[in-house]
């Protein structure tokens, strides 16, 4: 299936996005060796890959970009200090306060986060917009020269309609020729799980709910794969680093669990899409 998808044109593109990797301006390189990033996201550039990633994505100096869901923050601690050093802008994303349904656990997640980067001196502008499935737009039209979306796409396929809702909302702001910015959990080349109950997205989900929306698919990378991934962990993709599950969601962690080989595994075989609006 995947190779029938990407075909032998979408490989070419792929062994030609590999330039760029070696290309990472100096600010770039300056802000994911910025001391200041926090010990566990540096100890994790091994899998994430910052520099070549950012790069094959296509960062440039000035632009505006905006990071759905950013987590414990490891991309903002990157891109915000670059787009102050560059003249740019860094936007994300947090919990929906217009929407009553929003939790007060979600609220004060999003309190904490923007309280964690408050500090524009240390880390540059970090702007938070409201985001979910009733949130309004991420920004006025055609506003923003990059989206990413790093390690979401299968908890947006959690709730109905939030998948196609994402691409839209990406869509709408970027400018002619931004781009979206993908890495995510991959199934292939075995089949994606019902309801994605593991984690690992099909390469083709994302491709097609992207070119719904209108994206059209312009590169791919191999440079946040992981051959070791066998992807049949008891626990999911949750199974592995970071998160190193050992009992099912709402269960005490087991104690006796053997970590030994997902550890040594690492964290996930992911793919990493560039998409891009067309001018």
């Amino acid at each position: 299936m995947l190779r029938a998808l990407i075909a032998a044109p979408a490989l070419a593109v792929a062994i030609a996005a590999a330039a760029p990797s070696q290309a990472a301006d100096a600010q770039l390189q300056k802000a994911v060796a910025n001391p200041a990033r926090a010990e566990e996201h540096k100890a994790r550039d091994k899998w994430r890959h910052p520099t070549e990633t950012l790069a094959f994505w296509g960062l440039k100096p000035g632009q505006t970009v905006i990071e759905l869901s950013p987590g414990s923050g490891y991309w903002t601690e990157i891109l915000a200090p670059y787009a102050k050093a560059t003249g740019g802008a860094y936007v994300t994303t947090g919990a929906d306060l217009e929407n009553p349904a929003t939790s007060e656990g979600a609220r004060r997640g999003r309190a904490a986060f923007e309280a964690k980067y408050a500090d524009a001196a240390k880390w540059g502008p970090v702007k938070v917009v409201n985001f979910g499935p009733q949130a309004k737009p991420l920004g006025a039209p055609a506003s923003a020269d990059m989206v990413i979306t790093a390690r979401n796409i299968h908890n947006f396929m959690y709730q109905q309609g939030m998948l196609d809702k994402v691409m839209k909302d990406a869509y709408d702001v970027l400018k002619p020729g931004g781009v979206l910015a993908v890495e995510e959990h991959r199934a292939d080349p075995r089949p994606e799980t019902p309801g994605v109950t593991d984690g690992y997205v099909a390469m083709k989900t994302v491709v097609a709910a992207a070119e719904k929306a209108g994206f059209k698919l312009a590169a791919q990378s191999e440079v946040n794969a992981n051959p070791k991934d066998t992807k049949d962990h008891p626990f999911g993709v949750w199974t592995l680093p970071p998160v190193r599950r050992s009992a099912a969601p709402g269960q005490a962690a087991d104690p006796n669990f053997d970590r030994t080989k997902y550890d040594a595994i690492g964290e996930s075989d992911r793919m990493t899409l560039r998409f891009v609006k067309p001018a």
